[in-house]
C-alpha cells in the first residue's frame, strides 16, 4: 500500500470513522468448542443436540420447561438455515443474548421467519398452531384484541416494537379467553378445577409447585365455592408483577421489627413504592392467602412468601430430582458428617490463628492495663506510673521493646480455646431459648452471654494467672537487684493445679457479666443499628464497628473485677498487702486507694478489647480468602446493603442458559407445549412446515 493510499485512508478513518471487525470473547469460543462437532476439512458446528448442551447445561436447574424445548433456539441461532451452527453464528447468538431486551428479541426473530425485521400474521399463526398442545384451550386469532394488533381486514405484518408488545399483553387475553370458553353458563363463576387448568396452561412455566398445587384453594378466599372473573385477574396481576411485589415484601419485612409483616403493612408499603395504588385489597388477599397455608397467621415473614415468590421453589413429593437429591443425600451422610468435621476444624484453626494474631497486636496494651491495675498505694509518691502512657514509656526504657511482650505465649496458646468455648456455648444457649420464628427474649440473651463467659473460666484462668505473673515480673527484677526471671513453665509448676485456679472467683466476676454485656449488645447493634436480617448480611466495616462498640462497655463495666482479680493472681512483692480472698481485696482497695483505684487500666481495657475484636475479624477474612476450604465453592461477598436488590431472581442473568431461559419463559405464554414439537434435525429452520399448513389459515 502506497504512502497516498495509507495518508487517504488514515484522513477518512478520523473523518467518517472506522469499524473494527468484532472479535468474539475467549470464553464464546472455548463454549463453542466444548459442544461442537469437529469433522476432517470441515468447521466445526453445532447441531440441534450439540446446541441444547451448550445452552442448557445437565447440571441446570429448568423448573417446569422441558430441556428439549431449548432446541427451539436453535431456529434463532441458525441464521441461514442449514441446520447448523458456526462459531459466527454462535457468536451472534450469545451477542444477542447479552442485549437488556434479549428474551423479546429472540421471540421476535424466531416468528422472522424471512429475516427481514418484520413478523407475517400468516407465520406467526402457523407456528403458533404447530406449537400448541393438542388439548389446549382454543383461542380465537379473530378476536377484537387480535384485530387491534394486526388489523380487521388485511392483516399486516408487525415490526419489533408491535410485536413484543403484542406478546406482553397475549397472556391476558388468553386468561380472558379461557375464563370465557369454560363459563358454560355466562354467570361469571368457574369451578376451582377449571381455574387449575387456566393457569397451568398459561402460566405453569412461571409458578412454584407450591402454587400449582394448591391453585384451587383459591375458592377459600370468597364465601362461595366457585371463582370468579376478578379472582382470576387478581391472581394473574400478582404474578405479572412478582418481581415488585418481592420488592414490597422484602422492604416491609427489613423495617419490621421481628422480620415479619400483615396484609396492611404489606398495602401500606406499596403505596410508598409505587406512584399509584397499584395493588387492590383482592391481590393482596390473595398473595397472603397462598402464603399462610401452612402457616395460618396475620404475620408472614419471607420464609412464607418465598414458596409463592421462587419459581423454582420444589415440592417435596413427585419431584424426581428433589427425590434423587434426598437418596444421594442419605447415601453420603456419613461423607457430609466427616466433612462438615473437617469444616469446622479447618474454621478452628484459622480462627485460632487469628485470634492469636488480635491477641498479639493488642498485647502491649494488655500488660499496660496489667500494671495499672497492680499498682498499689493512694499517694502518687508511692505510684511507679503516673498514668498509661508513662507507664508504657517506663516499660520500653527499663526492659526494652520486648518488655512489652512479657507472657505473650501463654496468651497466644490459651485465646484459641477460650475464643471457641465462648463462642460455641454463646450459640448453644442462645440456640435453646430462641423460638421458632428465630425470636429470642433479651433476658435469654443475657443468660446466655454469661454462661459462655462462666465456661471458659475453668481454662482461661490458669493462663490468665501465668500470664499476669510474667507481666509484671519485669518491674520486679528492676526493684530488686538480682531477682531470677521466671518462666511460664517454672510458675506452673510452682503453683501448681490448686494455685492455677487462684482468683478464679475474680476471674468468674468478671468474665461472666462481660459476655453478658457483650454478646447481647452485639447482636442488637447488628440488628437494631445496622440493620442486619435474613435477608441483609453485613459487610467487615460494620461488624468490626459492631465489636469494637460492643466491647467498650462490657471491657470498662467489668474493670472492677478484672482490678480484683489481678491483685489475687499477681505475686505479691515484700511490704504489699496480701489479700486473702475475693471480699478481703475489695474492702482493702477500697480503703487503701479508694474507688478510683477499682477502675485503674480501665481505659486500657477499653483500647484492647476493642481493636483486638477488630484485628482478629480482618485476619479472619484474610485468611479465608488466602486459605479457602479444599472442594468449598467461592463465598459471597456480603454487601451490607439491606435493598431489594438482592431477590430471590437467578444468581447469574447474564450467563447465556438463563438468558435463554427467560427468553423460552416468554415463548411458553403462547403455549406450554411451545417448541415440543420437533421440526426436524434436517429442516431447513422454521420455513419447513407441512403442505397442509402452506396456506393461509382459516378461523376455526
Amino acid at each position: 500500500m502506497s504512502k497516498v493510499t495509507v495518508v487517504k485512508e488514515a484522513v477518512k478513518e478520523t473523518l467518517v470513522g472506522s469499524t473494527e471487525p468484532q472479535e468474539l470473547s475467549a470464553q464464546t469460543k472455548a463454549r463453542f468448542i466444548k459442544h461442537a462437532i469437529k469433522e476432517d476439512g470441515a468447521e466445526p458446528y453445532l447441531g440441534p443436540d450439540e446446541f441444547i448442551n451448550a445452552v442448557a447445561p445437565p447440571s441446570e436447574d429448568y423448573h417446569k420447561i422441558k430441556r428439549e424445548q431449548y432446541s427451539i433456539l436453535f431456529h434463532v441461532a441458525d441464521r441461514s438455515n442449514k441446520g447448523k451452527v458456526t462459531l459466527a453464528d454462535w457468536g451472534y447468538f450469545e451477542n444477542l443474548l447479552t442485549k437488556p431486551d434479549a428474551e423479546y428479541e429472540i421471540a421476535f426473530r424466531l416468528f422472522d421467519i424471512e429475516r427481514l425485521g418484520k413478523v407475517k400474521y400468516e407465520d406467526f399463526r402457523r407456528l403458533y398452531e404447530l406449537n400448541k398442545g393438542p388439548d389446549s384451550i382454543p383461542f380465537d386469532w379473530e378476536c377484537d384484541w387480535a384485530k387491534l394488533y394486526i388489523g380487521s381486514k388485511a392483516k399486516h405484518s408487525m415490526d419489533y416494537q408491535q410485536f413484543s408488545q403484542m406478546l406482553r399483553g397475549l397472556q391476558g387475553e388468553r386468561v380472558r379467553q379461557a375464563f370465557q370458553h369454560l363459563d358454560k353458563d355466562g354467570d361469571g363463576y368457574i369451578e376451582p378445577e377449571e381455574f387449575e387448568r387456566i393457569i397451568k396452561e398459561t402460566a405453569r412455566h412461571k409458578l412454584s409447585d407450591y402454587l400449582l398445587e394448591n391453585l384451587s384453594t383459591l375458592c377459600n378466599i370468597s364465601q362461595g365455592s366457585k371463582i370468579s372473573y376478578a379472582n382470576v385477574r387478581a391472581f394473574q396481576n400478582m404474578i405479572h408483577e412478582m418481581d415488585l411485589v418481592e420488592l414490597i415484601i422484602r422492604r416491609a419485612c427489613a423495617k419490621s421489627t421481628d422480620g415479619k409483616i400483615t396484609r396492611t403493612e404489606f398495602l401500606n408499603q406499596a403505596a410508598k413504592i409505587t406512584r399509584f395504588s397499584l395493588f387492590t385489597p383482592m391481590e393482596a388477599d390473595i398473595l397472603f392467602h397462598f402464603a399462610s397455608l401452612d402457616e395460618p397467621s396475620g404475620r408472614l415473614g419471607l420464609k412464607d412468601f418465598k414458596k409463592v415468590l421462587d419459581p423454582s421453589w420444589r415440592s417435596r413429593q413427585g419431584d424426581e430430582d428433589a427425590v434423587r437429591a434426598v437418596t444421594e443425600t442419605t447415601r453420603s451422610a456419613g461423607q457430609k458428617f466427616l466433612a462438615q468435621g473437617l469444616e469446622s476444624a479447618y474454621g478452628f484453626a484459622l480462627g485460632s490463628i487469628a485470634g492469636a494474631f488480635g491477641a498479639f497486636m493488642v498485647y502491649p496494651i494488655d500488660l499496660v492495663k496489667t500494671r495499672m491495675q497492680n499498682q498499689r498505694g493512694a499517694n502518687p509518691g508511692q505510684r511507679l506510673y503516673n498514668n498509661s502512657i508513662d507507664c508504657f514509656k517506663k516499660v520500653i526504657r527499663n526492659e526494652g521493646f520486648r518488655g512489652l511482650y512479657s507472657g505473650v505465649l501463654p496468651q497466644l496458646v490459651g485465646v484459641a480455646p477460650e475464643k471457641a468455648i465462648k463462642l460455641t456455648v454463646n450459640d448453644l444457649v442462645r440456640g435453646w431459648f430462641t423460638t421458632k420464628d428465630k425470636q429470642i427474649w433479651w433476658g435469654h440473651e443475657v443468660i446466655a452471654g454469661g454462661a459462655a463467659g462462666g465456661c471458659q473460666v475453668v481454662f482461661t484462668n490458669p493462663l490468665e494467672i501465668v500470664k499476669i505473673r510474667l507481666q509484671v515480673q519485669g518491674e520486679v527484677a528492676k526493684s530488686l537487684e538480682g531477682a531470677p526471671r521466671r518462666s511460664a513453665m517454672w510458675i506452673i509448676r510452682n503453683l501448681g493445679l490448686v494455685g492455677l485456679y487462684k482468683g478464679a472467683s475474680a476471674c468468674l466476676l468478671r468474665d461472666v457479666p462481660f459476655s453478658a454485656i457483650y454478646f447481647p449488645t452485639y447482636s442488637h447493634l447488628k440488628k437494631d443499628l445496622f440493620g442486619e436480617s435474613q435477608t441483609k448480611k453485613l459487610g467487615i466495616l460494620q461488624l468490626l464497628t459492631a465489636g469494637a462498640i460492643a466491647g467498650m462497655p462490657a471491657a470498662y463495666l467489668t474493670t472492677p473485677c478484672d482490678v480484683i482479680k489481678t491483685r489475687l493472681q499477681v505475686e505479691a512483692r515484700k511490704g504489699d498487702t496480701q489479700y486473702t480472698g475475693l471480699r478481703h481485696a475489695a474492702k482493702t482497695i477500697w480503703k487503701e486507694e479508694g474507688f478510683r483505684a477499682f477502675f485503674k487500666g480501665g481505659p486500657a481495657r477499653i483500647m484492647r478489647s476493642s481493636p483486638q475484636f477488630g484485628f482478629t475479624l480482618a485476619a479472619y477474612e484474610l485468611l479465608q480468602t488466602a486459605f479457602p476450604f479444599p472442594g468449598k465453592g467461592k463465598a459471597e461477598v456480603a454487601t451490607g446493603v439491606a435493598d431489594v436488590v438482592q431477590t430471590l431472581k437467578e444468581k447469574h442473568p447474564d450467563s447465556p442458559f438463563y438468558r435463554s431461559r427467560n427468553a423460552l419463559k416468554i415463548l411458553l405464554d403462547l403455549d406450554e407445549n411451545f417448541g415440543r414439537a420437533p421440526l426436524g434435525v434436517n429442516a431447513k429452520g422454521w420455513q419447513t412446515l407441512p403442505g397442509w399448513m402452506q396456506n393461509p389459515v382459516k378461523s376455526s
